[in-house]
């Protein structure tokens, strides 16, 4: 059987608002709890840094309910979506969906977030509104395949904030669609190259995402907004093509958010399983006493072979944070002199880390066509280091670390990485609030001490 946009979107609309907490599988909720956790750690540490501040700084933000994360205000809900958006994502830290092939929660999580606390919503309605802004969002990232050089943040999941924001609402399933709808015609059209140029607009993407999403839904709200298929000429016709099936297949039985990945290292995801073999790849041939330059002047040639996504990573030098999270050569280099490819490291120029640009420049990428034919079930590399003195080592990942699929996070793994980030204070109010939501009387109280 088939469907067009407008049935599709239509079937949405009736699950989304119809969906109740109580009714959540168990194993759905606990996922959910651990995405929150995650989502709400990568703002809290994006929120410190320089750029973050800063655009905190120069945008004035009226008094409020919506707390900014991190960031010592409440305000209302736009200026508060606005900037947690970009907050969100900016440290690469925060979880993705390969099926999607983008970032879900961070398209709703702070538009949701920041429209309950306004309207102080119980817990179990705040909860249920995350859960089905996320499972939205998903399915139009399946739905969506966009052209070659567009960028996924800013345009299907828009679509999901909209979702979360109407469920909020308590809008009934016409309107419901009807916010969907008006979501899905409201998209980013960014290109991946302000990625590997540097370039925070890219970041600031997200903000606009989530204002959009409130915004989609306070149309419906209005009467204003009407489900007309627009996604198959927003996100088809001009930026790719959209499958609607994906929208409705399996719709209250098949739960994406399971099958998200957390992520290890801040940087691209398509770095990761590249990371990963290195940081084992340092173990096995220099062990735990060889430091950065002895490694730099060791290592000849690092041979990556990747599917296309990550192959197009290739650019061997970087001139800010964003650039070098969006290099293979870069994570690479790093992953093997350092252990670990965290802000410490990314926030460094090839100045002021010379082995890493010395490395880097000896990093040598090429797609595998065959895994790129395994997408988007694994993400994977393989990887061979080659030393002056003869030795080599190779080694292949089908996916990376923290994939559902391989090596799967809970939250005591999440809470383990972003400790070296974050003041265990920070945690505790983080855990606290996931701990409390699905019971919480209101959310005002519940998310004020997120602000910090």
């Amino acid at each position: 059987m088939t469907f067009s946009v407008t049935e599709s979107v239509s079937a949405l609309g009736t699950w989304v608002s119809g969906l109740r907490w109580d009714a959540v599988p168990a194993p759905v909720a606990e996922r959910l709890g651990t995405v929150l956790f995650d989502v709400l750690a990568a703002n809290a540490v994006g929120a410190r840094t320089e750029g973050q501040r800063a655009f905190r700084a120069a945008w004035p933000a009226p008094p409020g309910h919506s707390p900014v994360v991190g960031g010592g205000s409440l305000t209302d809900p736009v200026t508060a979506a606005w900037l947690n958006g970009p907050a969100t994502v900016c440290l690469e830290m925060d979880e993705g969906n390969k099926y999607a092939k983008g970032h879900p929660a961070a398209h709703v999580f702070p538009a949701v977030l920041a429209l309950a606390a306004e309207l102080d919503v119980r817990g179990p309605d705040l909860a249920a509104a995350l859960l089905a802004g996320y499972e939205v969002a998903a399915r139009f990232g399946r739905a969506t395949s966009l052209r070659r050089g567009t960028h996924p943040h800013g345009n299907w999941g828009v679509a999901g904030a909209a979702a979360g924001c109407a469920r909020l609402l308590g809008l009934d399933a016409e309107r419901m669609a009807a916010a969907i709808d008006a979501g899905s015609g409201l998209p980013v059209a960014g290109h991946f190259d302000s990625a590997l140029d540097g370039n925070p607009v890219r970041d600031a993407w997200m903000g606009a995402a989530n204002a959009s999403g409130i915004a989609a839904a306070r149309l419906a709200v209005a009467g204003s907004a009407r489900n007309t298929g627009t996604a198959a000429r927003s996100l088809g016709e001009l930026l790719g093509t959209f499958a609607p099936q994906e929208l409705s297949e399996g719709l209250g039985t098949r739960f994406d958010i399971t099958g998200n990945y957390f992520k290890r290292h801040s940087s691209c995801s398509y770095t990761h399983p590249v990371a990963d073999l290195l940081i084992d790849a340092r173990a096995a041939l220099f062990g735990t006493a060889a430091n950065a330059p002895e490694i730099a002047t060791t290592t000849m040639e690092i041979d990556v072979q990747t599917h296309a996504l990550a192959a197009g990573l290739d650019r061997t030098t970087w001139h800010n944070q964003l650039s070098a999270m969006f290099s293979v050569p870069f994570v690479a280099a790093t992953a093997l002199l350092h252990g670990e490819v965290t802000p410490r490291y990314t926030a460094l120029l090839p100045a002021d880390a010379p082995e890493i640009a010395q490395v880097a420049e000896r990093v040598r990428i090429s797609e595998d066509p065959d895994l790129t034919g395994k997408l988007p079930d694994n993400r994977a590399a393989r990887i061979t280091v080659r030393l002056a003195d003869g030795r080599t080592h190779t080694a292949e990942a089908g996916n990376p670390v923290g994939d559902t699929d391989f090596q799967p996070f809970d939250r005591d793994r999440l809470a383990a990485i972003f400790a070296g980030l974050l003041e265990p204070a920070e945690l505790r109010t983080i855990g606290a609030v996931v701990d409390a939501m699905t019971v919480s009387p209101g959310a005002r109280a519940l998310l004020a001490p997120l602000a910090g």
